[in-house]
């Protein structure tokens, strides 16, 4: 599960060394590999990261229940389970968005493909100064993230709100040079995100990741603007499950991906082991496989 963490997106996109999976210690593929997938004789093997949240418990009795033979298999570093899944040692994962799954793509040139979104984490705006958008003047400075994707995603949820235009509307790869200053009501600023939200006493606001709300005395509700999981450009960053290309149409993986859309033990557990702020989605597949597309030609453009 990935949300706005900006200690995390430090290691999600290193995927510069990914060619080391090789090095894993997995036995994930000790069935038989000409026994249907799902049976006891040939589990699907579920890579995630955080396997020790009690929702994944939950989620394999669920699929269990349903007949599907299940091995959740845990990593410690997001940037194992996609050479693992590349490499045949799992059927499908669930950690990333869209978004960390484009960078891993077109850095790895591999075709991994999103097959069902499990929810997505609102990354919001902050202010100490401000009861609300309306109010801070124009001419303020803001504050966003500098890593790269939660700048971007930072832009976005400012120009949703109002407070500035970004080049032919932006994307998952703007940057403060796509900020359109004439045409912006504040000046933006970037800092390490274990800092936005210390910045806020001396700023009319600033993106403030997820992880970083509850020590400042925030809670989600605070947020004066966040993204809109309806909202287009939020695509990019709804968390999905995953699987090779030649597999997106597998009935049981699918099967799988729709136990946990549709699970109410599944999902009360992983919201609270989201502390409240995942909002849980049903995208299409292939709107997932769209957004991801669009994402990739962006970065390539780069």
């Amino acid at each position: 599960m990935l949300t706005s963490s900006t200690r995390r997106h430090a290691r999600l996109l290193s995927v510069s060394g990914i060619v080391l999976a090789g090095a894993l210690a997995l036995s994930a593929c000790g069935g038989d590999s000409d026994a249907e997938l799902g049976t006891e004789e040939n589990p699907v093997q579920l890579g995630v990261v955080g396997a020790s949240e009690p929702y994944w418990a939950t989620f394999e009795e669920a699929v269990e229940a349903d007949g599907i033979s299940i091995d959740i298999v845990d990593f410690t570093e997001y940037t194992q389970p996609n050479p693992a899944l590349s490499e045949g040692e799992l059927d499908i994962n669930q950690f990333q968005h869209i978004q960390y799954l484009a960078d891993y793509n077109v850095s790895a040139g591999d075709d991994i493909q999103p097959i069902g979104a499990t929810a997505i984490y609102p990354l919001g705006f902050y202010s100490e100064k401000y009861d609300s958008i309306d109010e801070i003047p124009d001419g303020e400075e803001v504050v966003v993230p500098n890593d790269s994707v939660n700048r971007a995603r930072g832009l976005l949820v400012l120009q949703s709100a109002g407070l500035i235009t970004l080049r032919d509307g932006g994307n998952a790869s703007s940057n403060l040079e796509d900020v359109i200053a004439e045409e912006s009501r504040v000046t933006v600023t970037e800092l390490d995100a274990a800092v936005t939200v210390t910045s806020l006493p001396d700023v009319a606001g600033a993106i403030v990741n997820n992880d970083f709300i509850n020590d400042a005395g925030l809670s989600p509700e605070d947020a004066l603007a966040e993204d809109d999981p309806n909202d287009e450009a939020a695509l990019p960053y709804v968390n999905i499950f995953a699987t090779k290309a030649e597999d997106v149409d597998n009935e049981v993986l699918n099967r799988i991906v729709e136990i946990y859309q549709t699970d109410q033990a599944v999902l009360d557990g992983a919201q609270e082991s989201a502390g409240g702020t995942a909002v849980f989605l049903q995208t299409p597949a292939s709107e997932l496989q769209e957004s991801l597309t669009t994402t990739e030609d962006a970065l390539r453009a780069e």
